[in-house]
């Protein structure tokens, strides 16, 4: 942390809206973001390696019971929400995975190696949160799956029903599938623009208080640093919950296995206006 502060306090906040490219593979772009996101791929995948390692073989440790107990609350809250065991082991594991990429990259995000490093002039690693272009691929992959369980539930019939429908029959259905048609592209801008302007915001508000708070930086910043560290996890909890949360209003549309009132909760943290 003081390596971080001191580069901080001797250049100033560098702040920069999107990711910075590093170097080149042929035609693609690898930023600094993608490349924390890499170290926080790779550290999720031994993570996950080393607790499937140590169920088979029976030798836990409190890291692989951690996991196993996280795992076991974050499969009960999705079932609760599909209202099927068989469904949730379905969904569980893009959803878990979606919520443990998003932790560990935001709790990278806060180490001292994220800023100070740079390349060419520019920071070498970044959050990955922190670039536009992956909550926006992260939400994609969320609506996209949403649209699948729909249409597997309803049939592509059933699904484009939802939004479409013959104006001189049944107005208001018309009506009501426009405005379900709009809800599900603003479910997609909030769901990258929540994740994004949260952990943007984080990252922007600790170099601006390190460099403000001058020689006072490394007591500052503590209460600073564990706030960040609390919002990580909320935000990588709350993408999960509208990962399937938007997978149920389809999935059990026009059934009776997930309450109306339990759709209608986690659905208002959909909100672009609604509180972290």
């Amino acid at each position: 942390m003081i390596w971080k502060l001191a580069a901080t306090a001797a250049h100033g906040p560098h702040v920069s809206l999107v990711a910075e490219p590093i170097f080149n593979i042929g035609p693609l772009n690898i930023t600094n973001s993608t490349l924390l996101g890499v170290v926080g791929g790779i550290i999720m995948f031994w993570l996950l390696l080393s607790t499937v390692k140590r169920i088979k073989t029976g030798k836990h440790n409190r890291l692989s019971i951690a996991v196993l107990w996280l795992f076991d609350i974050l499969f009960g809250t999705v079932e609760e929400i599909l209202g099927s065991r068989d469904k949730a082991k379905k969904l569980a594991p893009l959803a878990i995975t979606i919520f443990l990429f998003i932790l560990i990259n935001n709790w990278l995000g806060t180490f001292p190696f994220v800023g100070p490093l740079t390349w060419h002039g520019e920071p070498l690693f970044r959050g990955l949160a922190a670039d536009l272009n992956f909550t926006a691929a992260l939400a994609l992959i969320t609506m996209v799956t949403a649209q699948i369980w729909a249409h597997r539930s309803l049939g592509l019939g059933g699904n484009l029903g939802r939004y479409f429908g013959n104006p001189f029959k049944d107005f208001m259905h018309v009506f009501s599938g426009f405005l379900e048609l709009i809800a599900e592209f603003s479910r997609l801008i909030a769901l990258a623009m929540r994740l994004f302007g949260n952990i943007f915001g984080g990252e922007v508000l600790l170099l601006v208080m390190a460099y403000i708070s001058g020689p006072a930086a490394p007591i500052a910043l503590i209460p600073f640093m564990l706030i960040e560290i609390f919002v990580g996890a909320i935000q990588a909890y709350v993408f999960f919950m509208l990962t399937v949360v938007f997978v149920s209003l389809g999935a059990n549309h026009g059934h009776d296995d997930v309450s109306s009132e339990v759709d209608e909760s986690r659905t208002e943290l959909a909100a672009p206006g609604a509180p972290v």
